[in-house]
């Protein structure tokens, strides 16, 4: 097994030294909510986590689609889209918080979503590295994104017992949120049920990109369905509950925390990437060993 970079293990004590400044200011430096109270904090917690789980299975569907292509193909096309459609996505968003355009919210965030796809597919490209490859990261992906999703859904189900007076119901949130973490749960047991590295690696791929319609769908749901779900800055839903306004100091936590959750999953996904390489090779001198 090769030495741990030293890139790598300052990242990992980075993000223990980060969780624990985030911990302190979300139970020391945030003040009460009023209305709440202490179980408010969890929020911080819960928002980021969930951030954390769909960039995971953004994550899957762009190495989904380097298995797919094998990791064959000319990058610069791909790197090319991405600098033109972040560019304008950059621009149309600061159009919308300059002159309150509201249109240009979504353009905005939407291009600057397809810079940074079409920036992915462009790296993974430019690698030359072969489908097995990215079949590893996209399976890390996965996991991790399970992972915070889980945490996620187990937040939110301890601010929903003093909010609600219930552990769960039938919000349109809670029940997307579920669902997509049961079908990347399945994404795992598919996987285990094809022994074949290439067809597994390409089953695994095909799923994890459709799957990935279960996360926008979570994301929308309080604008789509009636929800009680509380929504962080606004609500586009009138029947949604929007959350008490954040003052200046939850909203240092608040994003501080975004950042930190940010860092701890690109540390996970970087030591769970190496381990899936060293897995990969052991059991590829197996195979070798009994050939």
């Amino acid at each position: 097994m090769s030495p741990k970079p030293l890139a790598l293990k300052i990242l990992d004590w980075l993000s223990l030294i980060l969780l624990a400044v985030a911990t302190y200011l979300v139970f020391f430096y945030a003040p009460m909510e009023r209305v709440m109270g202490n179980v408010q904090r969890v929020f911080y917690f819960h928002v980021a986590t969930g951030w954390v789980g769909y960039l995971a299975f953004y994550a899957a569907v762009i190495n989904g689609i380097l298995v797919l292509k094998q990791g064959q193909g000319n990058s610069r096309p791909w790197n090319i889209i991405a600098w033109i459609t972040g560019v304008i996505g950059f621009l149309a968003y600061g159009m919308y918080r300059s002159r309150e355009i509201a249109a240009l919210e979504g353009i905005g965030v939407g291009l600057m979503l397809v810079a940074s796809f079409s920036g992915g597919i462009g790296y993974g490209l430019s690698r030359k590295q072969d489908g097995l490859h990215w079949d590893v990261i996209g399976l890390a992906a996965v996991e991790l994104g399970l992972v915070f999703s889980f945490i996620n859904i187990v937040t939110g189900a301890i601010w929903a017992r003093p909010a609600w007076n219930t552990w769960w119901t039938w919000d349109p949130r809670l029940v997307t949120a579920t669902i997509m973490e049961l079908i990347y749960f399945a994404y795992m047991m598919l996987r285990q049920g094809i022994e074949n590295p290439l067809q597994r690696a390409r089953f695994g791929a095909v799923y994890a990109i459709l799957g990935f319609v279960s996360v926008p769908l979570s994301y929308f749901s309080i604008s789509i369905w009636r929800s009680i779900h509380p929504v962080v800055f606004g609500a586009e839903n009138p029947e949604a509950k929007a959350s008490p306004g954040l003052t200046s100091d939850m909203r240092v936590v608040f994003f501080f925390s975004l950042i930190v959750f940010t860092i701890i999953f690109i540390d996970l996904f970087w030591n769970r990437i190496r381990l899936g390489h060293f897995t990969e090779k052991i059991a590829q001198r197996k195979m070798e060993s009994l050939s």
